[in-house]
């Protein structure tokens, strides 16, 4: 089979929720790293076979094909086409794997992957709630998802508080574990470990999430979020604005365009779990893609697991046996936030970046999504 490879991979800083990015339209936000891989790779952009970037919450700004429009606000040629898609948060991972496939499956040479989410402007669960008040109804609705779900509570808050309690995860573990993103990423940002993957944005030159003052004492002073519950605002992750952008290749559009790749798309994996935990998909996500892959988890140099909420990642961590130093190593979405639609391609261009700067061999990527599934991906180092 033809082998997919990673050739550069960019984002932009994470902006907090009314942050340094929040005022600009995602058309230009996009705009800003599709121009800058362009030029970081130096190919004829009308070279590009196709654009597929993620996006869960296609409403007003973010509608109307975000892909397409980017691209065109970048002043990128016109004859190159794009498509926006929705795998709920792991879009932009779901945008890698169907760009590579593209690749792999030769009937494409360069594939643009990635995704493009401004909360501020667009928030959480717009066109759910939107569309409910306006009397279109309700996703979990109908006859069908009644008579196998009834009319419980769907949501990523249960699920994340679901987990914590099947699987026996105090708060103060939580805890911890957002502490150490934020520790983490605090470390990276002063250390300039994200220099060669992010994009400035005006004067936004760097993640706006990160708190280095954080500390356990404070994060136990917080309320939870829901009466009797154990997640709190401090683990779970950021709401936030991004976005990023991947080149995947041929081979032989790395020998035509004298390309020198990064890593390779090794083994990619996707799987269903149950809705309502929702969040519980990384972990047969990553007993999948480890089993195509053959490999197992000690193997593994380096991982990326979402932080959509801690109790997702302690539960992963049990279940998967990989170690927590390897894990986020440079912070995760608790710290450097999570812009919905991007993030899946920012773990992906961090992943790749830190693969190569620690020599490592192989980095494996995981995140869970609404409505519960789960991606998984491993690369290879070139």
């Amino acid at each position: 089979m033809p082998e997919a490879y990673i050739v550069e991979a960019l984002r932009t800083p994470v902006g907090r929720r009314g942050g340094g990015l929040s005022a600009l339209h995602p058309n230009d936000l996009g705009a800003r790293v599709l121009a800058a891989l362009m030029a970081k790779t130096g190919i004829d952009p009308a070279a590009v076979d196709d654009v597929i970037l993620g996006c869960v919450d296609q409403m007003g700004a973010q509608a109307g094909n975000v892909a397409r429009n980017a691209w065109l606000s970048a002043g990128l040629p016109e004859t190159v086409p794009a498509t926006t898609i929705d795998r709920q948060c792991g879009s932009s991972q779901q945008a890698i794997h169907f760009a590579a496939q593209a690749v792999m499956s030769g009937t494409q040479d360069l594939v643009v992957a990635g995704g493009v989410e401004v909360m501020s402007l667009v928030p959480l669960a717009s066109p759910a709630v939107v569309g409910r008040r306006e009397g279109m109804g309700f996703p979990y609705g109908g006859d069908g998802w009644a008579d196998r779900y009834g009319d419980q509570e769907i949501s990523q808050f249960r699920g994340a508080e679901l987990i914590a309690e099947k699987w026996g995860i105090a708060r103060e573990d939580m805890e911890r574990l957002a502490f150490d993103s934020h520790q983490r990423a605090t470390a990276a940002t002063t250390g300039g470990l994200f220099a060669d993957e992010v994009v400035q944005v005006g004067d936004v030159a760097a993640d706006e999430g990160p708190r280095p003052r954080s500390s356990l004492e404070k994060m136990a002073g917080l309320k939870p979020l829901r009466e009797g519950g154990r997640l709190t605002a401090a683990v779970s992750s950021q709401i936030s604005d991004g976005a990023s952008a991947v080149l995947i290749a041929s081979e032989e559009a790395v020998r035509v365009h004298g390309l020198a790749p990064l890593a390779r798309i090794h083994t990619m994996a996707v799987v269903g779990s149950d809705p309502v935990f929702m969040l519980t998909g990384p972990i047969p996500a990553t007993e999948a893609v480890l089993a195509k892959a053959g490999l197992t988890i000690d193997e593994i140099d380096l991982f990326e697991v979402n932080e959509a909420f801690a109790s997702v990642v302690l539960a992963w961590l049990k279940e998967s046996g990989a170690s927590w130093e390897k894990t986020n190593v440079l912070g995760g979405a608790i710290s450097l936030g999570h812009p919905l639609g991007a993030t899946g391609a920012r773990l992906m261009t961090t992943l790749v970046h830190h693969l190569g700067r620690t020599g490592g061999r192989y980095g494996l990527q995981t995140m869970c999504e609404g409505g519960g599934m789960a991606n998984a991906t491993v690369i290879e180092r070139i």
